[in-house]
């Protein structure tokens, strides 16, 4: 039998150890939060401690066994969480962590830069609102679209509530898709973003809102949806949807958190 625990020998690295590891678990679990992968993320939890219990009691063909298993089963996890590990790497690499400090104690954007841009979306999303126009508007912050931007069409124009209108007009060649704007200009439209799977949406969301969601699940864009069925205007950020909100209600939301880290 193993000898009794003590807690005269616990360390602060222990603390430290323990803690790390409480912070990786939480934010690997707030990235499947949502997904089909949570419910995999408990059982691979679970698991894990039965078998560092199994082990730490010396249960020497049960501990193999489980070892086994879990070695099997690195290449599985992977494949199953590959779209939750890559957005772990693009939280990591979009420069969030790194920016930390200068965002604290560096130059912040006045509101006043984005004023323009907002109130041509927040315009043109009261318009299209009422005339049932659906439309999908994404705002870049610090990590790179280029892969969603290059997908689409170059635009490279100063926004407007008339050129927004016109390009999400259902006539129109451009309007499938969405429009990018990147340091105060619209840089591309008709671009493909990836499409949630996320299970909190309800069925009756339609493939712009789960693209909305999906640009913000892998990056820290904000993203403005237009439904066309009801007309409702639905703000997106860290793959959450506040939905049914006002012109002016965008507006406030666009302003502050374009200002701020995500």
């Amino acid at each position: 039998m193993p000898e009794a625990l003590s807690f005269i020998d616990f360390r602060i690295i222990d603390i430290i150890d323990i803690l790390i590891v409480a912070v990786v678990l939480y934010q690997l679990y707030r990235l499947a939060k949502g997904t089909a992968a949570v419910k995999l993320f408990w059982v691979v939890v679970i698991f894990y401690i039965i078998w560092k219990v199994v082990e730490y009691f010396h249960f020497t063909l049960l501990s193999g066994l489980l070892g086994e298993v879990i070695n099997v089963g690195i290449l599985a996890i992977i494949i199953l969480f590959a779209p939750e590990i890559r957005k772990f790497l693009l939280y990591i690499g979009d420069g969030r962590l790194l920016h930390f400090f200068s965002d604290k104690f560096g130059k912040q954007e006045k509101k006043s830069a984005y004023v323009v841009e907002v109130e041509a979306v927040r315009e043109a999303c009261h318009h299209m609102s009422d005339s049932m126009t659906g439309a999908l508007i994404v705002f870049a912050r610090k990590t790179p679209l280029d892969e969603f931007i290059n997908s689409g069409k170059t635009i490279d124009a100063v926004p407007t509530p008339e050129l927004l209108e016109n390009i999400f007009f259902k006539n129109s060649p451009l309007h499938d898709g969405a429009v990018i704007i990147k340091d105060h200009r619209i840089v591309a439209a008709r671009c493909i973003l990836p499409v949630s799977k996320s299970n909190e949406l309800p069925q009756s969301a339609g493939l712009r809102h789960r693209s909305a969601l999906g640009s913000t699940e892998l990056t820290d864009a904000l993203a403005v949806v237009v439904s066309e069925q009801t007309g409702a205007i639905s703000l997106c950020k860290n793959g959450k949807l506040t939905r049914n909100i006002t012109s002016s209600t965008l507006r406030q939301l666009l302003l502050e958190n374009l200002t701020k880290d995500s």
